[in-house]
């Protein structure tokens, strides 16, 4: 199996998550103002591993990869960032990503993602990330936006989270966007 890519910016490393940061993620999904917005959580550290067999899996499958976000400065993680749902036949896949709100509004994401998308279409066979927003999360969609992603449309009631219909916006960026 090749080794897990490792990638870099002016101020951030992004790096394989392994075992040892379990706790860091169970800070990220269990936080109160990630959460709303994400698609998964977690209530305690243990039920958090099912979240770490994920990153695994998908990397050994080659369905997908996600790295921890650090910051070069002080060596600490900040966030997360990968691909999951690759689909070979299809050349696409869906990209996701979290900060802890500390760090917010400090343009992590806008460095840090565009090194991750030219890795992803540079690395694997690739035409097409996709990026599904929650109606809500205008930091996401702005984000998006800012990278050079496309609005495509609305998937209205499209899952059930918490027990409510929530609705969706689709975003792309085509390879040849780029």
């Amino acid at each position: 199996m090749q080794p897990f890519p490792e990638l870099e910016t002016t101020r951030f490393y992004i790096k394989q998550i392994k075992a040892a940061d379990q706790p860091f993620i169970f800070e990220g999904l269990s936080h109160p103002q990630v959460i709303p917005f994400y698609g998964v959580r977690y209530y305690t550290l243990k039920a958090t591993k099912a979240q770490m067999d994920f990153y695994e899996t998908i990397w050994k499958e080659k369905t997908g990869c996600w790295w921890k976000i650090v910051n070069k400065e002080t060596n600490k993680p900040v966030g997360a960032c990968g691909m999951n749902f690759y689909n070979p036949e299809h050349e696409k896949a869906e990209i996701g990503y979290w900060l802890l709100p500390k760090y917010w509004k400090k343009g992590i994401m806008p460095e840090v993602l565009p090194e991750m998308i030219k890795h992803l279409f540079n690395t694997w066979k690739l035409h097409r990330l996709e990026a599904v927003v929650e109606t809500g999360n205008e930091a996401s969609s702005k984000l998006l936006v800012k990278l050079g992603f496309v609005t495509e449309g609305i998937l209205r009631e499209a899952e059930v989270k918490n027990g409510k219909r929530i609705t969706l916006h689709m975003y792309s960026l085509l390879k040849t966007d780029l």
